[in-house]
C-alpha cells in the first residue's frame, strides 16, 4: 500500500467502528465530507469497495473487513505509542471511550470524569451505556465498568467501589396500602417492577433466601428497561423496586424509600474498571485510574484502590 494512504487507515477504522461516516467525523472532529474523501480516496488506490453503503446502513465488505483485521491493530498500537510520548511530555490528550452499564455511571464514572476535564482540559471522553455486555476490544473502547464476578479473567482490573448490596424498597405510601411483605413467597402478591433485559426476556430477582441465592421471577403491573425511571415509579408509591443500595441512599435516608426485607438483599463485589494488558500504559488510562483513586477515595475511603 501506498504511503500517502497511511494517513487515511484511522478514517477507515473510525467508520467500520462507528457503523457510519457522521458518527465516524464526530469521533475524529472532521466534516462528514472529508471522511468520504478519504474513504473514497482509500478504494479508487486499491480498486476495491471497503464498504457497502445504502441508504440506511454503512457495512464492511469482505476486502474492508480484511484491511481492518490487518491494519487495526497496528494503528491502535501506533496511538499508543504516540500517546506515551504525549505523556512524557506531560500531556494527557485524545479520546478516552468507556463503556459503562447506566446505573453505574453516577456511581463511579460520573465525578471521576468532572475532575479529569479540569486536570485535562485537551482530553475527550466518550462514555457509552450500553445495558448489553459489550466486547471492549471489538468494539474499540478503552476499557469499560461492571460489575466484578462479570468481567473476564483476561482483563486488568481497578477496583472503583467497596463492595455493596442489591436491595428491595417501596415507598411509604404503597407498604400503607398493601402492607410490608414478610417473606419471599409473599412477594407474588406485591407489586414488583419487573425489568426488559436487552435479550427480550425479563429480568428474574436475585435475592437470598437463607439457604442460598435464589431467582425470584416478578409480576407487577409495570415493565421497564431503565431504573431511573423505576424509580420516580418506586417514589411516587407504584410498587417494590430491586436495586442497587448507593443509587437509593438518598431516598433511604430521607424516608422516601423504605427497606423491605432486608434479609433478603444480595451482597455484589462492587464495580471495577476493567481493561485489556495492552491498555495498561495507556497515559489516558492510567489518567482516569490516578483521578478515580484521588476523587472516589474521598467519597469511599476504605473501599476505592
Amino acid at each position: 500500500m501506498s504511503r500517502d494512504l497511511l494517513p487515511h487507515l484511522p478514517v477507515i477504522l473510525a467508520v467500520a467502528r462507528r457503523g457510519g461516516f457522521a458518527a465516524a467525523a464526530k469521533e475524529l472532529g472532521m466534516s462528514a465530507s472529508a471522511v468520504s474523501h478519504s474513504v473514497r480516496l482509500v478504494e479508487d488506490r486499491l480498486g476495491l469497495p471497503l464498504f457497502a453503503r445504502t441508504t440506511r446502513s454503512v457495512s464492511l465488505t469482505d476486502w474492508g473487513q480484511l484491511l481492518v483485521d490487518t491494519a487495526g491493530p497496528s494503528i491502535s498500537g501506533l496511538d499508543d505509542v504516540l500517546e506515551r510520548l504525549k505523556s512524557a511530555q506531560g500531556s494527557v490528550s485524545g479520546l478516552l471511550r468507556l463503556t459503562v452499564a447506566q446505573p453505574f455511571t453516577a456511581m463511579a464514572v460520573t465525578p471521576v470524569v468532572k475532575e479529569m476535564f479540569r486536570r485535562y482540559p485537551d482530553l475527550k471522553i466518550e462514555l457509552d451505556s450500553e445495558k448489553r455486555f459489550v466486547n471492549i476490544v471489538a468494539d474499540g473502547f478503552d476499557a469499560g465498568v461492571r460489575l466484578g464476578g462479570s468481567i473476564d479473567q483476561d482483563m486488568k482490573t481497578f477496583r472503583l467501589t467497596p463492595p455493596f448490596r442489591t436491595i428491595l424498597a417501596a415507598a411509604p405510601s404503597y407498604i400503607e396500602r398493601n402492607g410490608r411483605p414478610a417473606s419471599l413467597e409473599e412477594l407474588a402478591n406485591h407489586d414488583c417492577m419487573s425489568y426488559r433485559m436487552p435479550s427480550g426476556g425479563l429480568y428474574d430477582w436475585e435475592l437470598e433466601s437463607g439457604a442460598g441465592e435464589v431467582r425470584v421471577p416478578t409480576s407487577g403491573s409495570l415493565i421497564l428497561n431503565d431504573w431511573t425511571i423505576a424509580l420516580e415509579f418506586a417514589r411516587d408509591g407504584f410498587g417494590i423496586i430491586y436495586m442497587f443500595e448507593p443509587l437509593i441512599a438518598g431516598e433511604l435516608a430521607d424516608g422516601s424509600l423504605i427497606e423491605v426485607l432486608p434479609e433478603a438483599s444480595v451482597e455484589e463485589t462492587g464495580l471495577f474498571l476493567y481493561y485489556p494488558d495492552r491498555m495498561s500504559n495507556n497515559p489516558k488510562l492510567r489518567a482516569f485510574i490516578d483521578t478515580a483513586r484521588t476523587v472516589l477515595r474521598r467519597r469511599h475511603p476504605t473501599g476505592a484502590a
